[in-house]
């Protein structure tokens, strides 16, 4: 079975991004709505992917300054894993 989401640390020469590939691109404006709820968080797009083997979209995170990446990450990862559970456990 294919994992709901997958989610990268990206770097890019302006900042580092978080990057959420989802299984169901139908959820990507869901989902963005469910991780605004973070005020670490500075913005949130979804972009069509160019990257080969990826998902068609994904949804960008933009985090405010001075925020630890790697935490954010393992926090909205956590999130994500707890968003997905919950919904298929209403199924």
């Amino acid at each position: 079975m294919l994992p709901p989401f997958r989610s990268e640390i990206r770097n890019s020469p302006s900042q580092q991004t978080i990057k959420i590939y989802l299984s169901d691109e139908s959820l990507d404006g869901k989902i963005k709505k469910h991780l605004e709820h973070f005020t670490e968080i500075e913005s949130i797009e979804i972009s069509d992917t160019v990257e080969q083997n990826r998902a068609d979209e994904n949804l960008t995170i933009f985090l405010k300054e001075s925020v630890d990446i790697n935490r954010m990450k393992a926090s909205i990862d956590s999130s994500l894993w707890w968003y997905f559970e919950k919904d298929m456990v209403d199924e």
